[in-house]
């Protein structure tokens, strides 16, 4: 039995990487889907694989190894079954744009909640900085911007197009498995371009890229690379890149424990009176109390009582 690492996965297919840098197609066995799994996929990439060659020069995978950590949602609005994005993850980087497409803080926040309940560090990367002719788009990401700095998150704003902020990006990866996620549209292949040119990922014509943000990702791929840290040391990584999301349904939460998931609540959870307090309608209620006198942010708390009332759905 050998092990390696999933890069692709593309149906019933799995291109796994091999410790000597060789890659190898693999099959699932058979019945391994059969174990009462709720998930659309029980292979995902970043996982790690025992697999057993065939005479045919492809593999089949035994045994997934226990992942470390993983980015999973709910794999269509109203299924019960989940989709796990990516697995064993140093590093979410959310690819956000504030027009062409617009990201919401909704969509945000939902990656962010999950990424702390997994005990995934986050950051945030404004694509296409580029295009806010718009002063208004311009205060409203700088807005963004703090409010994300401010509850602890490290924010990028980046122009693929131009290679603007793309130093900052590749200081923050280097060495690192990094799952880049978003709505389709907000440049994640082309950002992974600008940091790996040899990539040559397919984006949409340059033209449409900037007026429509066409996204032509079909299937969740690692790339492992070289990326030169500002010692001009190379480090290698592994980027992700992944079909945009269109939107994000949460799984495995309670009412009671989401707001341990947002740092800025977390700090004052202590001195709620009741301690199954879900900071909607209890009385002597903290969190109620610092969205009141700003120290938390109307906007989180707003897009934590969305999500609530999602997960009791």
């Amino acid at each position: 039995m050998q092990e390696g690492l999933v890069i692709r996965t593309t149906g019933s297919w799995y291109r796994v990487l091999l410790a000597d840098g060789g890659l190898l197609n693999c099959r699932l066995r058979g019945n391994y889907r059969l174990r009462g799994n709720k998930q659309t996929n029980p292979v995902a990439v970043g996982d790690r694989v025992l697999f057993e060659r065939q005479d045919d020069g492809t593999g089949v995978i035994h045994e997934v190894q226990d992942r470390r950590n993983y980015i999973v949602r709910r794999a269509t609005k109203l299924s019960k079954q989940t989709h796990v994005i990516a697995a064993n993850i140093d590093l979410l980087c959310i690819v956000a744009t504030l027009g062409l497409p617009r990201t919401s803080t909704g969509f945000i926040d939902r990656l962010l909640v999950t990424a702390e309940a997994y005990h995934i560090p986050a950051c945030i990367i404004f694509n296409k900085c580029d295009l806010l002719v718009d002063e208004e788009l311009r205060a409203i990401q700088d807005e963004l911007s703090t409010l994300y700095r401010k509850v602890g998150y490290p924010v990028l704003e980046v122009s693929a197009l131009k290679g603007t902020g793309l130093d900052a990006v590749k200081e923050m990866i280097a060495g690192k498995t990094v799952l880049f996620s978003g709505h389709s549209g907000v440049g994640k292949s082309a950002l992974l371009n600008a940091i790996s040119p040899d990539l040559g990922l397919k984006v949409g014509q340059i033209s449409d890229w900037s007026l429509k943000g066409k996204h032509t990702t079909t299937f969740a791929e690692i790339f492992p690379i070289q990326i030169a840290s500002n010692q001009a040391i190379k480090q290698s990584s592994n980027l992700i890149d992944t079909p945009g999301i269109k939107e994000f349904g949460m799984v495995d939460f309670t009412p009671q424990e989401l707001s341990h998931f947002f740092p800025e609540m977390r700090a004052v959870l202590h001195d709620c009176h009741f301690a199954n307090c879900t900071h909607r309608h209890e009385p002597q209620c903290a969190v109620k109390a610092a969205v009141e006198d700003g120290r938390i942010s109307e906007e989180r708390y707003h897009n934590y009582l969305n999500i609530i009332d999602d997960v009791e759905c």
